[in-house]
């Protein structure tokens, strides 16, 4: 699983449109229901204007607006290539460099991700059960670090394996638009050690 991080805070418009457990012998998937549920994006904040070294969050927020208790629900983001026919990650590229064994270079890296939310999958996180009229939130905090124009994209689902499915209608996917400054925020070394940045992300409008 490569490493990932990043910045901001915008409101997204949200438009209508998985993971398997890491450790252990039992799958996070294994007893999923069948069926559908209405779980969708109600609020989605990102910043469209960010800078190198600069952090901020990205917050998905999910509620199940149905009556039935969706099983695992999951988050999956994918920064969309640059490059034609390039595979979408996180909050990466991929690169031909046949210098470098990894071929994914990272745009932000990931400081903290949402709390327990790990999976098998390397660019999805899910939160557990979610009840009728529930809210969760993920929350992704990110550090910038590679300059350019991005596309980051992001769908939810009420499980890891397909067999709960979103029921037709619902919002639950939604595109944003980032730009990250190659000039690099002020930072400087704070008595205790910690590297102190000053700047934050602007709020931006919202894309679809």
């Amino acid at each position: 699983m490569s490493s990932c991080r990043a910045a901001a805070v915008a409101t997204f418009a949200l438009a209508a449109t998985g993971a398997a457990g890491c450790g252990g012998s039992e799958r996070q998937d294994a007893n999923e229901p069948r069926g559908t549920f209405e779980v969708e994006v109600v609020q989605a904040s990102f910043p469209r204007r960010q800078a190198v070294a600069q952090r901020s969050t990205l917050r998905v927020q999910v509620r199940n607006q149905g009556d039935r208790t969706a099983p695992n629900v999951a988050l999956t983001v994918k920064t969309q290539s640059r490059r034609p026919g390039g595979a979408n990650s996180a909050f990466g590229q991929a690169v031909e460099d046949p210098r470098f064994a990894d071929h994914e270079r990272p745009v932000w890296i990931v400081d903290a991700g949402p709390g327990g939310g790990e999976t098998a999958y390397t660019n999805t996180w899910a939160l557990g059960r979610l009840a009728p009229e529930q809210t969760k939130t993920f929350a992704f905090r990110l550090t910038a670090v590679e300059p350019g124009s991005y596309r980051v994209g992001y769908e939810v689902a009420p499980g890891l394996n397909g067999r709960a499915r979103r029921a037709r209608g619902t919002r639950a996917s939604g595109t944003l638009k980032v730009s990250i400054d190659d000039k690099p925020v002020d930072a400087r070394v704070g008595d205790d050690g910690e590297v102190i940045r000053t700047g934050d992300a602007v709020a931006a409008g919202a894309d679809r």
